[in-house]
């Protein structure tokens, strides 16, 4: 029986010591977390929070907020530090009921509106913009507005403004921040996202900005300078109020596909590990305390090293059904060089496909691979989707225990 706290755990595990047992999380971050419709079932299935509706709090992947309970049962080691209003400028605040297309019943947030249409749901900016989409019998929105879009001077770049942390994000993040360390005996993760590439995703849309990067380097060096600058900006508000309650500070950037990288070695070190690198050792040199996590989807591995000499910690969410991302070969080669949060489980194909005893063999197999020496926290490759039973998620979750 493990006699360390979850903080205590966490620590050791991130700095590369042996803790009493596995660190493991379940449900505190937006790529280790569970579907609303997998979270229903589960509270049911498990009678937690009886009469309690799940809280639906990530609006995009539509994904339920654990309760303390939940996340008891499952032995989670961390927990999420939220920001203010993390979807379409929704604030987490003035709960109300709202009904999933199968009956679910659950909780939003007062201010999540999205326009009801033949074909599904909407949701509008303040311009009037249809930024989001969902079909009526969907899972998550789709991005359908990128304001940069067909952009390509400088000036047009300089024509929108960026919106950093607010005051009143500021005040929440610096009361709730506190909160969590005292109130709670959990690691504190804070997702100060910090997107470089994906962010240029967000604002030209996919093809346009992979044509960006290659034929117009000035502009997109000129973005990518100023939303730097804005991220560090953040970094430094957050951390200079709230750096003793963090433990970890959570960076996102997709740079894989199921096969192989989104760019070349070459690209990315010409046009984004610069930006990178220039996060990641602001905080390692103003806030060392923290520790780095990178959530990076895909074939990533030629990258890793990059990743390493750039200042990343924590690599997450380990996706070991991509190509070359072989779980013994990734902790033999890195191991004692960067900490595994996630590959606990393959969630495109075994937690779908396997029969119960073959998943729980599946994740026996991949924690007696990754935990040795520490360094590993267990979590599934991405998050639990709608269509994975109670049975199934119990069969993970219970196998993990086990460690403890």
């Amino acid at each position: 029986m493990s006699s360390e706290t979850s903080r205590e755990r966490v620590l050791k595990t991130i700095n590369h010591q042996q803790p009493d047992g596995l660190a493991i999380d379940f449900g505190s971050s937006t790529s280790t977390g569970i579907s609303v419709f997998s979270y229903a079932k589960l509270q049911e299935y498990l009678d937690i929070d009886k009469g309690e509706l799940p809280k639906l709090y990530e609006l995009f992947l539509m994904m339920a907020d654990p309760s303390d309970g939940m996340i008891g049962r499952m032995a989670g080691d961390i927990i999420q530090l939220k920001r203010y209003a993390p979807h379409f400028g929704v604030a987490l605040e003035d709960w109300k009921e709202w009904e999933l297309h199968d009956g679910t019943r659950c909780l939003v947030p007062g201010g999540f509106c999205p326009d009801e249409t033949a074909k599904g749901y909407e949701i509008r900016d303040d311009d009037g913009n249809v930024v989001a989409r969902m079909p009526k019998d969907g899972y998550y929105f789709d991005q359908t507005y990128f304001p940069y879009k067909g952009m390509e001077e400088i000036e047009e770049i300089d024509s929108i403004e960026m919106k950093g942390i607010s005051d009143r994000e500021l005040s929440y993040l610096q009361k709730e921040s506190e909160r969590l360390h005292r109130e709670t005996d959990k690691a504190v993760m804070f997702p100060i996202y910090g997107r470089i590439f994906e962010a240029g995703m967000q604002a030209f849309g996919f093809e346009d900005w992979l044509v960006q990067i290659m034929t117009n380097e000035e502009m997109v060096h000129h973005y990518l300078n100023k939303l730097t600058n804005l991220h560090i900006q953040d970094i430094d508000r957050v951390l200079s109020t709230c750096n003793e309650y963090i433990d970890i500070v959570r960076f996102c950037d997709d740079l894989g596909t199921q096969s192989s990288l989104i760019m070349s070695q070459e690209v990315y070190r010409n046009m984004i590990k610069p930006y990178h690198t220039r996060m990641f050792q602001h905080i390692k040199k103003n806030y060392p305390k923290q520790k780095i996590a990178l959530h990076c989807c895909g074939a990533i591995e030629p990258l890793i090293p990059d990743l390493i000499e750039s200042g990343v910690d924590i690599l997450n969410p380990v996706q070991i059904s991509a190509d070359n991302m072989d779980p013994k070969s990734l902790k033999e080669k890195y191991g004692d060089q960067i900490v595994f949060w996630g590959g606990g489980v393959d969630m495109q194909f075994e937690a779908v496909n396997a029969s119960i005893e073959d998943l729980k063999k599946h994740v026996d197999g991949l924690i007696q691979t990754f935990m040795p020496g520490g360094g590993f926290i267990f979590a599934p490759t991405h998050n639990i989707q709608s269509d994975i039973s109670p049975e199934r998620i119990l069969a993970i979750y219970e196998t993990a225990k086990k460690y403890r």
